[in-house]
């Protein structure tokens, strides 16, 4: 990365291999956070963004067993 940048930011909805991820926090340059699928996931719940929080349930089957005949 050149330039006057103090630091980068590179997202996607993927993810990162090594290399990027080497490059980044490569010594003597600028640092670059990366941002993957994941993490922007992540993100954008924790800020709820465009989300909406759901509670879902598993049904305990075990605990009909004694009503059943």
């Amino acid at each position: 990365m050149q330039g006057r940048a103090d630091k980068g930011l590179i997202l996607t909805a993927g993810f990162f291999s090594a290399e990027p991820r080497r490059e980044a926090t490569r010594d003597g340059a600028p640092p670059i956070e990366l941002v993957d699928g994941e993490k922007l996931v992540s993100l954008f719940a924790s800020l709820e963004l465009g989300l909406r929080p759901i509670t879902t349930y598993d049904l305990d089957d075990s605990f009909f067993d004694e009503y059943r005949r």
